[in-house]
């Protein structure tokens, strides 16, 4: 199972990235938001994976954030929803949209994801509203939300001063954080967070 992969993003489509690792390219299958923070060709890239193994094909998923990654492996969970539809809901709505959608039972928001239809929307929102109490809700789904407090928003705010875009610097920090354990220090977190945006 390959769970994260680290390299030089040497490709980017509508719907997929391909990720050199050590000369190796990984084609892995995004979402419209993680593909669209990623960042620029030729840069170093962080990403969390999900691996699916099919008698007819070996599919790897890409994803900016661990809970963009939780959200898809709940979707991918429920009858009907596979990876391409679980990446379509996960490009329209962030994790915190998405549970928030959940929580309230709104079908028709899920349903704006290309592929989902009322019955599926409803079967969705019915089957994840108890899974989904345990991630985190509203906001604090994501690479930023993680790093909201302490020593966390403090690393965000240094690479925002730095010039990084908000999406890079979430990732860099959300993988630093995940490196390094949530005691992590400030001067560690912001130097390990430039390694990982390696711009």
């Amino acid at each position: 199972m390959i769970a994260r992969l680290a390299g030089t993003l040497a490709e980017v489509a509508p719907d997929h990235l391909v990720l050199d690792v050590n000369g190796v390219g990984y084609l892995a299958q995004a979402s419209g938001r993680t593909l669209d923070a990623i960042g620029p060709v030729g840069g170093q890239v962080v990403l969390l994976t999900e691996m699916q193994v099919r008698e007819d094909a070996i599919t790897l998923f890409g994803f900016g954030s661990a809970a963009e990654r939780d959200w898809f492996r709940l979707l991918t969970g429920v009858q009907g929803v596979g990876g391409r539809v679980a990446l379509a809901i996960l490009s329209v709505l962030a994790p915190g949209d998405l549970h928030r959608a959940i929580a309230g039972g709104d079908k028709a928001m899920i349903a704006r994801a290309n592929g989902v239809g009322p019955k599926l929307a409803q079967r969705i929102a019915m089957e994840l509203k108890e899974r989904a109490g345990t991630l985190p809700a509203g906001a604090g789904t994501g690479p930023a939300a993680r790093a909201s407090g302490g020593a966390g928003a403090d690393a965000l705010s240094a690479l925002a001063n730095l010039g990084f875009r908000p999406a890079e610097a979430e990732t860099a920090v959300a993988a630093a954080q995940e490196e390094l354990g949530p005691a992590a220090g400030l001067d560690a977190l912001v130097r390990l967070a430039l390694r990982k945006a390696a711009r």
